[in-house]
């Protein structure tokens, strides 16, 4: 099955060649119509020659044997030459496209679904990355610049977003058609429209950044402001370590105070917040002394590899504090979502019978959840996160989903969501170099779902799933990627390429805001 604008494609390409044939039919006729032209001529002129032996001295070097002169076979040449000229011109031409064709109705074969499907998520990975990192850096910019300095970057970043963001829309619907069971041969063209549509959305973002990039880098002017960015960098440190200490008394409370489960989320957070500053000590001690060589590329590479560690150590400090704030938040609404639930289920259970007949199994349900949540409330330590969760689901599916709004920032429902997002998000974040493009689709739909305004329940609830759903499939792809090493990026170093801070090998980055050509620019700087 082939699209209609593949099919006009196809027709149109006979129409072309004949075109072509009929061109190169014509400049050949002329061609030799030159050619024989000069014989022509000097039959012709017979007695003009004869009269020009007896009479005219004529220079033996422009005249050939058979009578005609050199100039004469000068024309036809020159047009047979630009006649072949165009022709391999044509033939090469003809033969990189059919080499590079994608599309339907060529020369050659499509490029193979698969190959498709595999470009476009390792385009939604590096766009993402891009974007990612440009919202750190325009945060780090704003504190230095003034704001009418950095819009029309913050404009392209927003661009670059809205871009990915219906990417990843697409690549949602494409994982929900194959999760239904739908055969990808059914709709072949309709698939590969859509990865299409990715790829190209992907890579308006990112030509988008890499041509905001230079302008860009001279607002942030890390070359020239080397040891004013350090000064900033170092008080940061400072700043962002006393945070973590903060967040390691936080994690020994919420040990003491809730069920194991209920922490295990940001388990490890303050160990790798730690392990990043590490890394930030180690290159900002390297920007500093490149600075004071008169260095700035380096010492501006440096220290962007030290930012990027610290905001991602701040990140980690952070999500284990606001963490704690969300289980007390839970904690404190759960005897009011226990207090709904109930007067849901007795307002169904005095519905008439005819009516409450298809609600004994839901009935039963909540009657389940609410005898459990009890229990573990009274039983000591608990994960009122999830407890609040349960109830919450429980009495939506008592009520039917969707049957009403859940106002922004408020329901017992939305705690629960957001803690899912905020989580999952900060996770890939701080791992984006080992995280897929499975769980960051998942997380952007999760993030559509919960965007501002009001939502219905059901989709409260779906992206309250969808969260957990990337956060779990995240931890996968870090479980598989294993321990990178670190290479000569020096201490901390594997952690930083976890993070995506550094690429792959240790050695190459950091990344800055820009494209995934600037990415690629600013390669190999510990050389």
């Amino acid at each position: 099955m082939t699209s209609p604008q593949s099919r006009s494609r196809s027709r149109r390409v006979p129409s072309h060649i004949a075109v072509r044939v009929a061109h190169a039919v014509l400049g050949g006729l002329v061609a030799m119509g030159w050619l024989v032209l000069p014989l022509a001529r000097a039959g012709a002129d017979a007695p003009v020659t004869r009269a020009r032996d007896a009479g005219v001295a004529a220079r033996p070097e422009t005249i050939a044997q058979d009578g005609t002169t050199t100039g004469d076979l000068v024309p036809p040449l020159i047009a047979v030459g630009a006649a072949g000229a165009v022709a391999a011109y044509g033939y090469g031409r003809r033969r990189r496209r059919a080499a590079t064709r994608t599309t339907p109705g060529g020369d050659s074969d499509p490029t193979p679904l698969h190959e498709l499907d595999r470009r476009a998520r390792r385009l939604l990975v590096e766009t993402d990355d891009c974007v990612l990192v440009g919202t750190e850096e325009l945060a780090l910019a704003a504190d230095r610049s003034a704001g009418d300095a950095i819009e029309p970057y913050l404009y392209d970043l927003r661009h670059a977003e809205a871009a990915l963001a219906a990417a990843f829309r697409l690549r949602q619907r494409l994982d929900e058609a194959e999760a239904a069971g739908v055969d990808p041969a059914e709709d072949e063209s309709g698939r590969r429209a859509d990865l299409e549509e990715i790829i190209a959305r992907c890579r308006d973002a990112g030509e988008r950044l890499d041509a905001a990039a230079p302008g860009f880098d001279q607002i942030r002017a890390l070359e020239r402001n080397a040891v004013a960015a350090l000064e900033s960098a170092e008080a940061r440190f400072r700043e962002v370590a006393a945070r973590i200490r903060g967040a390691e008394a936080t994690l020994a409370a919420l040990h003491e105070r809730y069920a194991p489960a209920a922490s295990l989320p940001v388990a490890g957070d303050a160990e790798q917040a730690k392990d990043r500053l590490l890394f930030t000590t180690s290159h900002l001690n390297q920007a500093r002394q490149y600075a004071d060589r008169g260095d700035g590329a380096k010492a501006a590479a440096h220290l962007r590899a030290a930012e990027g560690a610290l905001g991602q150590a701040a990140d980690l400090a952070d999500g284990v504090e606001r963490l704690a704030a969300e289980l007390d938040s839970a904690a404190a609404g759960l005897p009011a979502a226990i207090t709904a639930a109930e007067a849901a289920r007795n307002a169904a259970q005095a519905l008439p019978p005819d009516a409450r007949a298809g609600l004994v199994g839901r009935l039963g349900h909540v009657d389940v959840v609410l005898s459990a949540v009890r229990h573990e409330t009274a039983a000591g330590p608990h994960d009122p996160l999830d407890a609040l969760r349960r109830v919450t689901e429980a009495a939506a599916g008592l009520a039917g989903a969707g049957a009403g709004d859940v106002p922004d920032g408020h329901g017992e429902a939305l705690l629960p969501a957001r803690s899912a997002l905020a989580g999952a998000a900060c996770f890939i974040a701080t791992h984006r170099g080992a995280v897929g493009s499975e769980a960051r689709t998942r997380l952007a739909e999760a993030r559509r779902l919960l965007g501002p305004g009001s939502a219905p329940l059901s989709e409260v609830l779906r992206a309250d799933g969808l969260a957990r759903e990337a956060r779990r499939l995240a931890e996968r792809d870090v479980r598989a990627y294993g321990n990178p090493s670190g290479g000569r990026g020096g201490a901390g170093a594997g952690g930083a390429v976890l993070g995506g801070i550094l690429l792959s090998d240790g050695e190459g980055g950091p990344m800055s805001y820009g494209g995934p050509r600037t990415r690629g620019r600013r390669g190999a700087f510990f050389t």
